[in-house]
């Protein structure tokens, strides 16, 4: 699996398990000890996936978070010894795509790790893989959203969220759904997570928004009248 993967811990020893697994699973980690560094690296490299601790010195994962997000949306996992879930709130604000607490399990984070990198490839998913639906079009190759012939930019949850919706219109989805089908069976979330980013990507939707309807009492579901 020739994909890299952008390490970024402060503790050494977690670094060093952490590193050994994604190697021995083929792929190759370039190893970052804090914030400053990693936007370093980021700059310098092709990178297809960060893991990125949130207490760091230099600049902590947050600030490290908001800035690639401000230039691009590789999937990104925070790695934090703390388990508010304000916290994990925070983290998915910002655009993170997974949440890991530490003592992770190395396993776990090279399943997620590949996950989400299938998911950013397309592997993941329907075979049809351009979908168009009254003014919006998007494409599940190069996971390219356009609505009125302007192109989004959506975080990856985001764009998950969206299609998600969409393949499933006419169907109320609750929000328990959602989680379990955008963010993992094994996310265990609060349900304001799904609100939050169910604002955010009508935000982006701009005229289209409509389309997404809120259930009382049961979810969301994508519907929209005259399909075109």
């Amino acid at each position: 699996m020739d994909r890299t993967i952008l390490f970024v811990e402060d503790e050494e020893r977690l670094r060093e398990i952490g590193v050994d697994y994604l190697s021995s699973e083929g792929f190759t980690v370039i190893e970052a000890v804090n914030g400053k560094q990693a936007l370093e690296l980021f700059e310098m490299n092709r990178i297809d996936l960060m893991i990125l601790d949130v207490m760091m010195p230099e600049l902590d994962g947050w600030a490290v978070c908001k800035r690639i997000r401000n230039r691009s949306d590789v999937p990104i996992i925070m790695l934090t010894a703390r388990s508010e879930e304000e916290d994990k709130l925070l983290g998915f604000d910002l655009g993170t795509d997974e949440y890991v607490t530490k003592p992770f399990s190395p396993k776990v984070l090279v399943a997620r790790a590949k996950m989400l990198i299938k998911r950013a490839e397309g592997t993941i998913g329907n075979n049809n893989y351009k979908i168009k639906i009254n003014g919006i079009e998007i494409n599940k190759q190069s996971r390219k959203v356009i609505v009125n012939h302007r192109e989004l930019t959506l975080t990856h949850k985001e764009y998950e969220l969206l299609v998600f919706l969409i393949e499933n219109k006419g169907i109320v989805l609750t929000r328990e759904k959602l989680l379990n089908q955008v963010w993992g069976y094994d996310f265990f979330g609060d349900l304001r997570t799904v609100d939050t980013h169910i604002k955010k990507v009508r935000s982006k939707l701009g005229d289209k928004a409509k389309y997404i309807k809120t259930v009382i009492r049961s979810g969301y579901k994508f519907e929209v009248e005259n399909e075109t």
